[in-house]
């Protein structure tokens, strides 16, 4: 068994911080049991477009292989706002860079590796083609970020929420349970605050994922000079795997792992298959 199998979920301190640029993020930090120990390799992990949400096997179990997670929440995330302050895919990657000068990631004793998912993972390799330097190494679950004109990725921005989960998960019935978290969308309430929330992170994920998720990093992939591991879910119906090989041919240093039984959101549906992958990628 894993250890996202046997260690109870860890627990996370949220933390909120305003940044040079005068943005408030809230970051949510997982410290291991060993964080006393110097040296501590550390993962800036970015969330997609979906946010975090309640429970997040894939930062438990990294947390229960000893590595501490720092993980920020984008504006229109959370209650603080600020999305006026972030228009273009260079905010959104200085912005990452921001957040890590502020928790003093850059600075510390041990390594700083790179995480994102989908969005986040766009964000990361981003980041990463700015400042190759100040990373260790990174690793991208299915991440956005290019076009393939043979393998289109359908319109997210155009589908209601039930459609959501056919495009999103290898199993439909696992992705509506996971993405409604429980809520009951037959109470007017509960239903209002999910839609205005849902519209407000659109608006945002829009600036750089609409109309279509491509902002030319295929033309900076070069800079990215960090072992990187791209993982992919085999079903997955948003960004097919025939992008991962396209982004490990675009990155001068990259490896890919496929995930069976899962699509999109595979750190959702094949948690300790993404955990094992990842832990073994960046002990290097």
């Amino acid at each position: 068994m894993s250890a996202t199998d046997t260690a109870p979920a860890p627990t996370f301190e949220e933390v909120v911080i305003t940044t040079r640029r005068s943005v408030t993020a809230p970051v949510r930090v997982y410290e291991p049991a060993s964080a006393d120990v110097a040296g501590t390799a550390t993962v800036l992990a970015l969330h997609g477009a979906g946010g975090w949400l309640p429970g997040e096997p894939v930062l438990d179990g990294l947390v229960a292989a000893g590595l501490r997670v720092v993980a920020p929440v984008w504006p229109a995330w959370s209650e603080h706002g600020d999305e006026d302050r972030l228009s273009d895919m260079q905010d959104f990657a200085l912005h990452g860079w921001d957040v890590a000068t502020e928790m003093d990631l850059l600075s510390g004793p041990g390594e700083l590796h790179l995480m994102g998912h989908s969005m986040g993972g766009m964000i990361a390799a981003e980041m990463a083609a700015l400042a190759p330097q100040s990373v260790d190494r990174m690793a991208l679950l299915c991440p956005a970020g290019m076009w393939l004109g043979d393998h289109p990725i359908p319109d997210i921005f155009a589908m209601l929420p039930y459609q959501l989960a056919e495009v999103l998960f290898a199993d439909p019935n696992v992705g509506e349970e996971v993405l409604t978290g429980g809520a009951d969308f037959s109470d007017n309430a509960t239903l209002t605050r999910f839609m205005v929330a849902r519209a407000r992170q659109q608006g945002m994920a829009g600036k750089i994922l609409f109309p279509i998720p491509n902002r030319r990093f295929s033309e900076r992939a070069y800079r990215v000079t960090v072992p990187t591991l791209l993982v992919w879910g085999q079903q997955d119906r948003l960004i097919p795997p025939a992008y991962a090989d396209a982004w490990q041919a675009a990155l001068p240093d990259a490896t890919v792992e496929l995930v069976d039984g899962a699509g999109h959101m595979l750190p959702y549906e094949q948690p300790a298959a993404v955990v094992a992958a990842v832990t073994a990628h960046l002990a290097g």
